[in-house]
C-alpha cells in the first residue's frame, strides 16, 4: 500500500487507526454498558469518553514536552508516561 500521498508514514497510520479503533471500542462500551457520569478529583462529571479524551489530550503534551526536554532519540519512553498517565485519569478523574 503506498502512503505516499499527504507525506504518510506507516507510524502515522498506525496512530490513526489506534484512535479510530479507541473510538469504535469505547461508542460500542457505551452502547452495551451505559454508565453515569461521576466526579473524580477534577471535581466535573466525567465518562469514559471524556475521560479518553482527557487521556489523548495529556498524552499530546507529554509527548510534546518529552520531544522538547529529552530529544527524539528517547521518544519511544514517553509512552511509558503516557500508559502511567492514562491509568491514573481512569482511575481518578
Amino acid at each position: 500500500m503506498d502512503l505516499s500521498w499527504m507525506a504518510w508514514t506507516w507510524p502515522t497510520a498506525i496512530f490513526f487507526l489506534v484512535i479510530a479503533g479507541l473510538l469504535i471500542t469505547f461508542t460500542i462500551l457505551a452502547i452495551k454498558f451505559p454508565e453515569t457520569p461521576r466526579t473524580g478529583i477534577l471535581r466535573i462529571e466525567t465518562t469514559r469518553g471524556d475521560r479518553l479524551f482527557i487521556t489523548l489530550l495529556g498524552s499530546a503534551f507529554i509527548n510534546l514536552a518529552w520531544l522538547g526536554l529529552v530529544g527524539a532519540e528517547f521518544q519511544p519512553y514517553a509512552l511509558i508516561v503516557c500508559a502511567i498517565y492514562a491509568a491514573a485519569v481512569f482511575r481518578w478523574v
